[in-house]
């Protein structure tokens, strides 16, 4: 099994922001030269997740909402109260989501469906730095 790998970095204002992130995940696919194997995505850091949903305003505002209603920002939680910190439910949701995604590679390209992208969703209470990291697995 071969590997490659790339890393892509983010500049995000937190807060939920969602990002696109399918095109420089392919740029990595497409620099590997695989035609079949997995793309694996993967988010550094405790409050950030990737996962797949089509990238669209309305669906972007549903999942902040069921998010915010499964998961509040206002809770009281014991993570911000040890930490003397805000961000318990970025944690939470991030955790919630999940760090990562694996994407079939099929003919030299993602295996998304129609209005599948790959998404970064920052759930920190402030703009972030981050790196996402792509391992292409041939």
């Amino acid at each position: 099994m071969a590997a490659h790998g790339g890393l892509l970095r983010i500049s995000t204002r937190g807060d939920g922001e969602t990002v696109d992130l399918t095109e420089g995940v392919q740029s990595v696919v497409r620099a590997s030269e695989v035609r079949t194997g997995v793309a694996v995505v993967f988010a550094v850091g405790s409050t950030v997740a990737v996962t797949t949903m089509e990238h669209e305003p309305g669906g972007i505002e549903d999942l902040r909402a069921a998010l915010e209603r499964l998961l509040p920002a206002d809770e009281r939680l014991r993570h911000n109260v040890v930490n003397a910190d805000t961000n318990g439910h970025a944690h939470l949701r991030a955790a919630f989501i999940g760090p990562s995604e694996s994407i079939p590679i099929v003919d030299g390209r993602l295996g998304l469906g129609t209005w599948q992208q790959v998404v970064l969703l920052d759930f920190d209470d402030r703009p972030r730095q981050r790196t996402v990291s792509v391992t292409i697995l041939s």
